[in-house]
């Protein structure tokens, strides 16, 4: 597994947690039970503390540091593609599109989903969706947004965790 001890700090991840052979895991970082970290993410925890709660995924070339906040993902959160966390809280079941950015300080709530490519410096109410450069709230997440990202995604990664964490073999 790619993890790394910092001054004395090394990252602690639970027995049931899937960590792709590509992630890397550096200093304080806590992985909860049923979690994921996908290939090339990179969780960095060398000014502050990062907490992936149980059932979190963070997809494939993600990058959480913390920075003046610690950088708190929720449980049952989904980091999607290509995202930056810095220092931020991402809420219970919350989603954070493809390639979207969350600074210092933003707080995700429960539930809300934050749509790719957006940039969030500020709080989003739970359930609510906000998108664009800056991220502004949309309105409630509905429809199916709700069903197949926000409430299907922890599940369908869960299961997909335990495949890969039982599946790929290393040519």
């Amino acid at each position: 597994m790619p993890l790394f001890s910092f001054e004395g700090t090394s990252p602690s991840v639970h027995e049931t947690a899937f960590i792709a052979p590509t992630a890397s895991i550096v200093g304080d970082v806590t992985i909860e039970a049923g979690a994921s970290v996908w290939y090339g993410a990179v969780l960095r925890a060398d000014f502050g503390p990062i907490v992936v709660k149980e059932g979190a995924n963070v997809q494939d070339g993600s990058v959480l540091h913390a920075g003046p906040f610690p950088c708190v993902v929720g449980p049952g959160a989904t980091i999607g593609h290509s995202c930056v966390v810095h220092g931020a809280t991402i809420g219970a079941e919350a989603l954070v599109g493809n390639g979207a950015i969350v600074l210092d300080g933003a707080v995700v709530g429960d539930g809300a989903m934050v749509a790719a490519g957006s940039v969030l410096t500020g709080q989003v109410p739970d359930d609510t969706l906000v998108m664009g450069v800056p991220a502004r709230e949309k309105g409630p997440v509905t429809g199916s947004s709700v069903e197949a990202w926000v409430r299907g995604n922890p599940a369908a990664y869960q299961e997909l965790a335990r495949r890969h964490r039982d599946g790929i073999q290393e040519l």
